[in-house]
């Protein structure tokens, strides 16, 4: 083997050199690009609505108030938001007034999650005003209800 010159050393450090700048000049090339392009893809239409319930408890009597809780079940893909809450009051028996009661509805902006069920929205107070003028027996065992919608 035989013992490179000064000068053929140096010839063969420029030409390792300018390889590596010729091969690094080719991958430069190869990793710069330019382009476009999209992707496109349906929402949910939303859909569908939550159910709402007002739980509260039995026994109500003249002059008497219960505690009412909301909750919403959300049987849709998406999560939602139940605003604020209007109730009013029916009963099975039509001697037995709806005006005889009054039904508050307290609530703030609440998510409700997709698929979640019991969600406590809201709350209130169903009173049942006591009468001076009319006799309230019609009430005496009626079903009262409370409906409630988010506006």
């Amino acid at each position: 083997m035989r013992k490179l010159s000064k000068k053929s050393r140096v010839t063969a450090a420029v030409a390792g050199v300018a390889l590596v700048a010729v091969g690094g000049g080719a991958a430069y090339a190869y990793w710069t690009t330019t382009g476009s392009g999209n992707g496109t893809a349906t929402n949910s239409a939303g859909g569908g609505t939550v159910t709402l319930h007002a739980t509260f408890d039995g026994g109500l009597a003249p002059g008497n108030q219960v505690n009412v809780a909301y909750t919403a079940d959300n049987a849709t893909t998406s999560s939602t938001v139940v605003g604020a809450l209007s109730a009013n009051v029916t009963t099975n028996v039509a001697t037995c007034l709806p005006a005889w009661f009054e039904v508050t509805a307290t609530t703030t902006n609440t998510n409700v999650a997709a698929g979640a069920l019991g969600t406590s929205v809201g709350s209130g107070v169903l009173k049942f005003n006591d009468s001076t003028t009319e006799n309230q027996d019609a009430c005496k065992s009626a079903i009262v209800t409370v409906n409630v919608t988010s506006l």
